[in-house]
């Protein structure tokens, strides 16, 4: 048997020091468990990803004098680190490290460049798809993107290098259904080439972006043998059959009639370590988190990581006594402890005694420290100061947007004098369609919600009330109708559809480009698709000038959606 151990670790962007202390650990663990080979995530070293820091011929050099310094430490176990590295020009890379000596590089040759993915600006491709051979076993290592492809570097790396197995090094981000996705193409990729694949992930969050573990090995059949945890660091040992990757290969013909004249492999001696028996041992069994769970666990780790590598211990957010306050106070007391987390509320002549009776239970609930600052006053001041400006006019959604702008005044101001992060509340169907007020309800350092659709942040909010030790979310918020109680009597649908019928045509439009004819093929009312349409247009200024929040869908707002501001281009 060989043993290998998939080191899904929470690296942090530029901590090139903390990162290798976090490596050397990890291997330190490894050998402790008899593993033979311990593997680190794509750009383990500098975290992922490093964006233009890689412009900085300081942090290129930076990386490889750490790399350097770490080598040598790495004793007793082969180890696979993620780097940068360096000739003419730079690579995304995996150095092969062999009882404490640098034995080869692997460059990555398939560079993403799509979706939050923009490698093309930085590295070079690699050409190569070496393999690292001794005597009892022979590994290839590849990086990614590289094993999207059914004849990228794996297919040659086992078909042409007879590589037993194939160590896929990632920093894989989370959208909602991707682990399930990416589970069938490794297992697609083992079973292709007759191959035991070893997948290991980056967990954590990096500013928008989660890095959801969950780390695979599939045998040369494309069985499962093992799974790390999702949103957690963790090591996974693993004992590989790799004899049986032999014996497999002798009952399928197909590997003697692949024309593999293309793609260099060049064959790499690897020293065997000397290896004392061992007792086997068995993975530990994983129940697939569901899809609430699973968001659930994304926007928390999300959440969590930005405040606390930006270094923040506090953050501060407005309670209303509505869903999506609501919803955003939980899951920051769930990241960071309720002792970290302080909720606010402001309440105007227009706020219901129910709302603000809401807000202070589900303060009290999570056990946060609760503010009252009443704002009725100060909005009077504003109208006293306007009213000659404004006379003759009467009240319209300026009036409403001054009580918001208030609001993020007031916690904005909280936020200096206290050195609180302040957590905006809005959802992704608000922020779609403009349904937010600048310098408002858009100011703070994060959008835990802006990318979770409104009508799954009730899905959510039932989730936690279901798996905590009692229900968090007062009934009245989740069964009343949601308004944002900037007038007398407002609700939601005075200005939007109800978002049952509004998130399915911002989901058909921003996830999948749907035209509008298009969706009223789908049975979506014109005049309905129309609006939401020239809405989500009309305000990508608006968005622009949002906080970072968690993406949780397969296209957020910011590094996925990329359209200009100024445009007039309608479908």
């Amino acid at each position: 048997m060989f043993r290998i151990a998939l080191a899904q670790m929470n690296a942090t962007v530029g901590d090139l020091e903390g990162n290798a202390e976090k490596i050397l650990r990890f291997a330190e663990e490894a050998r402790k468990e008899g593993a033979d080979l311990v593997a680190f995530p794509e750009l383990a070293l500098t975290g992922y990803p490093p964006e233009d820091l890689l412009l900085k011929p300081s942090f290129i050099e930076g990386n490889l004098r750490v790399l350097r310094e770490l080598v040598p430490k790495l004793k007793g176990i082969i180890s696979v680190v993620g780097f940068v590295d360096k000739d003419a020009d730079i690579y995304n890379a995996a150095a092969i490290v062999v009882d404490g000596k640098m034995v080869g590089v692997y460059h990555k040759v398939y560079l993403p460049n799509y979706g939050v993915f923009d490698e093309d600006r930085y590295f070079k491709p690699g050409s190569e798809y070496p393999v690292f051979a001794s005597d009892d076993l022979t590994f290839g290592v590849n990086i990614c993107e590289d094993i999207w492809y059914p004849g990228g570097p794996s297919y040659f790396q086992s078909l042409k290098g007879d590589a037993d197995l194939i160590v896929n090094i990632s920093s894989s981000p989370y959208h909602m259904g991707k682990g399930h996705h990416r589970e069938r193409m490794l297992s697609t990729r083992a079973s292709d080439n007759i191959v035991i694949v070893a997948f290991v992930n980056m967990v954590g969050g990096q500013d928008e972006l989660v890095f959801d573990g969950h780390s695979l090995v599939f045998d040369e059949r494309g069985e499962k043998l093992a799974e790390g945890a999702w949103f957690e660091e963790e090591l996974l040992v693993v004992d590989l059959p790799v004899r049986e990757v032999f014996r497999t290969r002798l009952h399928d013909p197909r590997r003697r009639r692949v024309n593999l004249e293309e793609g260099e492999v060049p064959r790499i001696s690897v020293p065997k370590l000397g290896r004392s028996p061992k007792p086997p041992i068995s993975p530990p069994k994983r129940e697939p988190p569901g899809p609430e769970e699973e968001v659930y666990r994304a926007l928390v780790l999300g959440t969590r990581d930005y405040v606390r590598k930006n270094g923040f211990s506090k953050v501060v957010v407005g309670l209303s006594g509505g869903i999506d306050s609501s919803l955003t106070a939980v899951i920051a007391a769930d990241a960071l402890g309720p002792e970290n987390v302080v909720g606010v509320a402001m309440p105007s002549q227009y706020s219901s005694s129910a709302s603000m009776k809401d807000a202070e239970e589900v303060a009290r609930n999570l056990g946060i420290k609760f503010l009252t600052l009443p704002i009725r006053d100060i909005f009077d001041a504003y109208l006293r100061t306007l009213s000659e400006v404004f006379e003759g006019t009467e009240p319209d959604v300026t009036e409403e947007n001054i009580q918001a702008r208030i609001r993020g005044n007031l916690l904005m101001a909280l936020s200096n004098k206290f050195g609180w992060l302040v957590l905006t509340t809005g959802n992704k169907s608000e922020v779609s369609v403009g349904y937010c007020t600048l310098y408002g309800d858009m100011a703070g350092g994060f959008g835990v919600l802006k990318d979770v659709p409104k009508t799954l942040v009730y899905r959510l909010a039932e989730y936690r009330n279901r798996v905590g030790e009692r229900p968090v979310i007062p009934r009245s918020v989740l069964e009343k109708p949601p308004s944002a109680e900037l007038r007398p009597g407002q609700k939601d649908t005075d200005t939007l559809p109800p978002y049952e019928v509004l998130d399915p045509i911002i989901e058909a439009y921003i996830e999948y480009d749907r035209s509008p004819k298009e969706m009223m093929r789908m049975g979506m009312e014109e005049e309905v698709v129309r609006k939401v349409v020239g809405m989500v247009d009309r305000n990508e200024y608006k968005r622009r000038q949002a906080p970072p929040g968690v993406k949780i869908t397969p296209r957020a707002f910011g590094r996925d959606w990329r359209l200009p501001i100024t445009n007039r281009f309608r479908e």
